[in-house]
């Protein structure tokens, strides 16, 4: 009860509510307008700005590792999740200081220490940050989590505190843990994902009220399976893309959730979607799948190409990421290499090695160039081993963040260009 009634009583203070969601709608738009994203030169490799990896060995889980890692909408920040049941958050020193090269250090230290630190009960499936969430607003601060046997919870990003939960329940009246959670693009409703059908819930209404789909239509056609992974369409065009454990990606309607399209092809269970930044392709990833799917949900009938990562013999959800401008998708894998893609071709451009292990988040930042990534994977002791703590790399099990070089002025203009003839060409293609 507490915690349902303590929202009720600060909904006036809720993401989104109506005085400041006119402000928070219109601001991005009007920098967008005004700032011109830096094309990053891909032919030169990163700098490690800013390296993590202690924070994540102190856990009394000896077997602890990263599961993943989001800037959060404003590039304030990002957010890591790990095998500990944590979530961390690192704020972004200022860009250009003196005080941005953080890889200065000893090699054996962090660059800086987590801003906040927060704890879940069980094992996390699925985080994600408020769509219009600003530092300089504090009512927007706050990141969904899912968790085993949990319901989701709404945390507070700048004091760690818990603002609210919204629950689901199955038939026999106990509660069920979504697999997968979204924001809608206008910032009003979670979006969470469950066996066979999804759940919408209000922002602004805490607690057990929602609304349920089922995946399946009256002659058991649809999507089954577990809904694992779920994006919206950044052009607000009102389409929802979800994947599933069983191999296959649906499009839908947001507005009634209204199937339009069924996708296979993989040969393992979806765990990341995304569209590209026009909306007109989505890109999936499985796992025990060594290919990134490309479709054009215009025609939505055959994969227009496939994009290779070392991900063929593992169960974990790699994360990948498309860059501000669109050109180019960026995805890590077991080999601990960053491959990088041109999305107009589908060819890969380049790469660079990140960690020694698996590479299971790659994230962009909003608009400078700069890239996070995390990095890790469970290990098994043997039973001779007794409890002794696994002997890691600096490169393993750890997080980084990367400072990519940029395009000067003309070069920028003469690759906008490009990419408008190559798009066009691209659309026209039968």
């Amino acid at each position: 009860m507490g915690e349902e009634e303590e929202p009720q009583q600060q909904q006036q203070h809720q993401p989104n509510s109506p005085s400041p969601d006119a402000e928070i709608t219109e601001n991005p738009t009007q920098q967008q307008q005004e700032y011109s994203w830096p094309a990053i030169r891909f032919d030169v490799h990163p700098q490690r700005a800013f390296h993590f990896r202690r924070q994540f060995r102190t856990s009394p889980i000896p077997n602890n590792f990263l599961k993943g890692v989001k800037w959060s909408p404003d590039g304030s920040c990002f957010l890591t999740s790990s095998e500990d049941n944590t979530l961390r958050v690192f704020a972004l020193p200022d860009y250009g200081s003196e005080n941005a090269n953080g890889c200065s250090v000893a090699a054996d230290e962090d660059s800086y220490a987590a801003n906040l630190v927060v704890n879940e009960g069980e094992s996390l499936y699925d985080f994600c940050w408020y769509p219009y969430m600003s530092a300089s607003d504090p009512v927007t601060c706050v990141f969904a989590t899912t968790s085993r046997d949990h319901p989701i919870h709404l945390w507070d990003a700048s004091s760690g505190q818990l603002r609210c939960t919204y629950r689901a329940y199955d038939a026999v009246d106990e509660i069920t843990a979504a697999f997968s959670i979204a924001f809608n693009p206008t910032g009003t409703k979670i979006f969470a994902g469950y066996n066979k059908s999804v759940r919408v819930f209000d922002l602004h209404r805490p607690g057990r009220d929602f609304e349920q789909y089922s995946t399946l239509q009256g002659n058991k056609e649809g999507q089954t399976g577990i809904m694992s992974a779920m994006a919206f369409c950044p052009t607000h065009c009102g389409m929802l893309a979800i994947g599933s454990y069983s191999k296959t990606a649906a499009i839908y309607r947001e507005d009634n959730m209204e199937p339009l399209y069924v996708l296979h092809g993989h040969e393992g269970g979806i765990t990341h979607v995304q569209f590209s930044k026009d909306g007109n392709y989505l890109y999936t990833g499985g796992r025990k799948d060594p290919y990134i799917l490309c479709w054009d949900i215009r025609k939505a009938v055959d994969v227009v190409y496939k994009l290779y990562r070392s991900s063929e013999d593992t169960n974990q959800r790699i994360l990948f990421d498309i860059e501000p401008l669109g050109r180019h998708l960026c995805t890590g894998g077991q080999d601990g290499v960053v491959h990088i893609y041109d999305l107009q071709t589908g060819q890969w451009v380049t790469g660079f090695q990140a960690a020694l292990d698996t590479v299971n988040g790659f994230s962009f930042h909003p608009f400078l160039p700069l890239a996070t990534t995390s990095s890790g994977h469970r290990r098994f002791v043997g039973p001779d081993d007794g409890n002794e703590e696994l002997h890691l790399s600096g490169d393993e099990n750890c997080t980084s963040v990367w400072s990519f070089s940029v395009a000067s002025m003309v070069e920028n203009d003469a690759a906008m260009d490009a990419d408008d003839y190559n798009s066009h060409n691209l659309d026209q293609h039968p």
